[in-house]
């Protein structure tokens, strides 16, 4: 007998993406295997701490902490999130390393430091560097909050599908972190998904729009959006290494083979606390447009592709104070009214549906950034306009602190 899959909001996936650094300068360190194999006794890609696992990721600056298995409740996770770094400590200051927050750094130069895993899957980070060069800011300098929603069969598949594609155009508005490029302010409060949208630009189907095209079964997302993926890179991959459902960089994707999508589109927060609040306001959402009030509604009928990626656009430059004044998104959101900031659309949907915190973990994180925009604009505040290096090094600092004591980047930290 086949063992019965997780349905809509029976579980959650977790994944978090930080860099290391050196504990001096702050620059990239690329020690991720030797950090992993000193926590594991032995050289390896994973390192299983209980409830959570570490794990690598595409550049050897990175270390990804994840559930290790689907994950019940929302409630509890960010203290163990945080309490599995512990772990990290003594080998992290052998190697002269720490941890640090964010989805970009602040002033690395990915041309000359990026440094790819060198281990285990190699041969499909060496063929996403041959065909797209990964040595650039929207592959190697880069981390985000992945959240992964179950589904049970293709009618929850439909519904999910369908209402993730409704709040992607929305999540820079509570998550944008990465206002900093190449050392100094750049042009977006989300870099990241800024650099992102380009980063698969020579087979533009991989990414597409970033906000995924509507899609009702698996057959159709099979068809219609993988399908084309894999034709388009045939030419580039004739061995087909990248022939796989992980190789879709829309921001949010289907993952058949474990049974949920994968919404990719959330800056890394500076910690654990920060991030789940973040994730638990997303899945609020989510779940009021998939099976709460704002579900009663003919999803085919929903905002077009287009319409939807012209505000997600708008959200990774101007984040909180993007405007929204397509109506259509509006009202299926529940908001009567033509034009409203993606902050106050936030708090207008989150006062509707407030997110469940039964041990009051990460509510106050939440209203910070309700109160005082996303991180990227906490982040701003403390560095000014115009910041030198050594601002930005204050500033690193300052989030290295946060992940190591689980605490928010305050406006005056």
């Amino acid at each position: 007998m086949s063992e019965r899959r997780l349905g809509l909001f029976e579980a959650y996936g977790v994944e978090i993406e930080l860099m290391i650094v050196d504990q001096d300068t702050l620059d990239v360190k690329p020690v991720c295997d030797e950090l992993l194999a000193a926590v594991a006794g032995a050289p390896t890609a994973d390192v299983v701490l209980g409830e959570v696992t570490w794990s690598n990721e595409l550049t050897l600056h990175v270390l990804e902490i994840k559930t290790s298995a689907p994950a019940p409740t929302l409630s509890g996770l960010a203290r163990r999130l945080h309490s599995s770094l512990d772990a990290a400590k003594p080998a992290l200051a052998r190697l002269g390393a720490r941890l640090m927050p964010g989805a970009m750094h602040p002033w690395m130069d990915p041309h000359a430091e990026t440094e790819l895993w060198p281990h285990e899957n190699t041969e499909v980070y060496r063929t996403f560097d041959r065909i797209f060069g990964c040595a650039g800011h929207g592959w190697a300098n880069l981390q985000s909050t992945h959240l992964n929603l179950p589904f049970a069969d293709d009618e929850e598949l439909a519904r999910l599908h369908a209402a993730i594609r409704l709040v992607l155009p929305l999540i820079p508005g509570l998550a944008a972190s990465s206002p900093f490029l190449d050392g100094k302010v750049g042009p977006a409060l989300d870099g990241r998904l800024a650099a992102y949208r380009q980063n698969a630009a020579k087979v533009p189907s991989v990414a597409g729009l970033v906000v995924p095209e509507p899609a009702f079964s698996q057959d159709q997302y099979e068809h219609e959006i993988l399908g084309r993926i894999y034709r388009d890179l045939a030419p580039h991959d004739p061995d087909g290494v990248l022939r796989h459902e992980w190789a879709n960089a829309r921001g949010a994707i289907a993952r058949f083979d474990r049974g949920a999508i994968e919404i990719r589109v959330i800056d890394a927060q500076e910690c654990p606390t920060a991030d789940l609040a973040v994730v638990a306001a997303i899945v609020e959402i989510v779940r009021a447009l998939t099976s709460g009030r704002l579900a009663e509604r003919d999803v085919t009928r929903d905002p077009t592709t287009e319409t939807l990626a012209r505000v997600f656009d708008r959200a990774v430059i101007d984040a909180d104070r993007a405007v929204v004044e397509e109506r259509e998104l509006l009202g299926v959101l529940g908001i009567r009214k033509d034009r409203l900031p993606l902050g106050e659309i936030w708090a207008r949907i989150l006062d509707a549906h407030p997110p469940d915190d039964p041990q009051r973990e990460w509510t106050a994180a939440l209203q910070g950034i309700l109160d005082h925009g996303p991180l990227a604009r906490r982040m701003l505040a403390m560095s000014g306009p115009a910041p030198d290096r050594a601002s930005l090094r204050r500033l690193a600092y300052a989030l290295c602190r946060c992940v190591e004591d689980d605490v928010p980047l305050g406006v005056s930290a």
